[in-house]
């Protein structure tokens, strides 16, 4: 402890240095929106509320058509008994439904999310054969927590003024949504899924005949193959005529209605039995087992889910920037009275404003708490200049707090950052008995050289402000051994006031130069 004192004394241009990249990290760190243009911003992600979910990760399988009991016997069931086996799996839990599986995989606290994500894919990429039925796959969930939906909106159709006036029917907007918007914003950096919801999916519907099946000898299998066969390109070799190279493919996408009639099932005597022979086919929506209600009224919109560890807010801004840019070219109709209606995208749900309250609100308190105490210290020491060096410990030992929650990976939420403004009272503390004490031992022993008056003033008191700190940082160690929910609540708070006291503690000590300057000048 006397040598980094004594260091710090006589090398008052590294103590300059040392703060100035410390204002310069916290300022790059800090989680609030403060406006430096001339400074690179990488901040703290930061969200309203910690994250207090399970280490979890989702196993999906679907099988069109199928009961509840046949998804649990065939599907649930035997993918459940097999992720068992995964290292450090605490639980499993699972829901079978109709044409759906779900199995949720719960994870020891301390394995890695991606790393869990990793055995998972092995596993399901080393099924044995015969587990599950041919033909299907089951896939891993997003990346992403319960708390990742940072974004929701829907599509509407509005007149030049912004005003709601409909025109687009529900299928229409779904299929703008699943083939132009969805993509765009999946494409936003952080974005792990963009999920559709509301509105009508469009299909082709083949309507079969029992009777015309049974007099042409058909089974459904027969037009279920037909129809796959009738909906792809055939590629074959290349012509070369003429010095030049032709490619010969066979186009064969279905484009409408018609193009499916005509698909060829079999031939009877040399007859081709075409699919309009034994049924009929229309163009609908898809079957579906729910709807999106916004005011009363059906609607079509999407949820932004953040990828784990991305920041929340960020994330949000880089989806609204996006879609600043791809609304110009959403599709215009014009409605029969005359008035156009242009798709646009509208959020009603936006994690941003509860974020923005809860940075405010602590931030406000920050800043009435360093008033306050401010105040009390001019008020106690009626010394200008030494109130200056003790107020500084505080913006200082907090921008320091952010680089190390940076550094440790701790979010800013309203628990985090509320271990800041809990510990504000102790910042002060330290920087005020060693101030006052350097004051005294000055005015006690005049005579003595002003380097000489400060490190000794110093050394008396150093020892117990450090003391008092680390019994307050112990104090804590009952908190750091908490583990789940608890854990995931209190740590942060407990981690943000540790790094606080540190900080302080460490600017206590290693400030003697600006002291000497401003105290004692």
């Amino acid at each position: 402890m006397k040598s980094i004192v004594k260091f710090f004394l006589e090398n008052r241009l590294f103590t300059y240095i040392l703060l100035v990249l410390l204002l310069f990290g916290g300022l790059v760190t800090a989680p609030f929106d403060w406006d430096l243009k001339n400074i690179p911003r990488n901040p703290v992600p930061v969200d309203a509320i910690p994250d207090l979910g399970e280490n979890q990760q989702i196993v999906i399988t679907e099988w069109e058509g199928q009961s509840p009991q046949d998804m649990e016997d065939q599907i649930t069931y035997p993918l459940t008994t097999t992720l068992l086996g995964l290292p450090k799996v605490k639980t499993i839990r699972s829901t079978s439904m109709f044409g759906l599986s779900f199995i949720y995989i719960i994870f020891e606290e301390d394995a890695d999310f991606y790393w869990c994500r990793e055995r998972i894919l092995e596993k399901l990429n080393s099924l044995p054969k015969g587990l599950i039925p041919e033909g299907i796959t089951p896939k891993l969930g997003p990346d992403a927590t319960g708390l990742g939906q940072v974004f929701w909106y829907t599509l509407e159709g509005r007149d030049k003024n912004g005003n709601p006036n409909g025109g687009w029917d529900l299928d229409e907007i779904r299929t703008i949504q699943e083939f132009y918007v969805k993509p765009a914003l999946s494409s936003v950096q952080g974005v792990s899924e963009v999920a559709s919801i509301g509105g009508f999916l469009k299909e082709y519907t083949v309507w079969a005949d029992p009777q015309k099946l049974k007099y042409y000898n058909i089974d459904l299998n027969e037009v279920f193959k037909a129809i796959k066969k009738s909906n792809k390109t055939v590629g074959a070799q290349t012509l070369e005529i003429n010095l030049t190279e032709y490619f010969v493919r066979g186009f064969g996408y279905v484009q409408n209605v018609e193009d499916i009639r005509k698909a060829v099932v079999k031939y009877k005597n040399g007859v081709p039995v075409r699919v309009e022979d034994i049924g009929f086919v229309t163009e609908g929506p898809a079957p579906r087992r729910g709807i999106l209600d916004k005011d009363g009224a059906e609607a079509v919109g999407g949820v932004v889910v953040a990828r784990y560890g991305e920041n929340p807010l960020a994330v949000i801004q880089k989806v609204k920037e996006k879609i600043k840019e791809i609304t110009p070219s959403l599709p215009t109709k014009k409605l029969k009275d005359g008035t156009t209606s242009k798709l646009t995208i509208v959020p009603f749900y936006d994690r941003t404003e509860l974020i923005q309250e809860t940075l405010g609100t602590l931030n406000e308190a920050l800043y009435l708490e360093l008033i306050i105490t401010l105040i009390v210290i001019i008020y106690l020491l009626s010394e200008i200049r030494s109130v200056i060096v003790i107020i500084l410990i505080l913006p200082l030992s907090i921008l320091g707090v952010f680089i190390m929650m940076k550094f440790f990976g701790i979010d800013a939420n309203i628990v985090s950052l509320s271990g800041i403004a809990i510990a504000i009272g102790t910042l002060v503390d330290m920087g005020i008995v060693l101030t006052e004490n350097v004051v005294k031992f000055s005015e006690r022993n005049p005579a003595e050289p002003l380097l000489k008056k400060i490190y000794k003033a110093s050394m008396e008191v150093i020892p117990p402000i450090a003391t008092s700190a680390s019994t307050t940082i112990i104090s804590f160690l009952p908190v750091f051994a908490l583990q789940a929910s608890e854990g995931k609540l209190f740590k942060p708070l407990a981690f943000t006031k540790t790094f606080a006291l540190i900080m302080a503690l460490i600017l206590t000590i290693t400030t003697h130069a600006g002291r000497k300057m401003a105290s004692l000048s």
